[in-house]
């Protein structure tokens, strides 16, 4: 038997959370974050406009825009992250 099931994606939930992630990219926590310019996940050096803000947990999983669910990534990694 397989230890995972699906969510169905909440429309409403993904609109909500996306607004506060906006939200959260406007804060001067993120903005202390992303000047840093360190991935999360494999650890190189980038310049501030390289770095995306990626959910941890998806949104579309019910994921949540707070800071204990997001991290700074380059572009690669976060396209890469299944």
């Amino acid at each position: 038997m397989d230890d995972y099931y699906f969510l169905k994606s909440d429309p409403a939930h993904i609109t909500r959370e996306r607004k506060k992630a906006q939200e959260l990219k406007a804060t001067q926590w993120w903005k202390s974050i992303k000047a840093k310019g360190i991935c999360h996940y494999c650890g190189k050096k980038f310049k501030p406009t390289e770095i995306t803000m990626d959910h941890t947990v998806p949104v579309a999983r019910g994921g949540t825009s707070t800071k204990g669910n997001v991290v700074p990534a380059c572009l690669k990694c976060n396209q890469e992250k299944k």
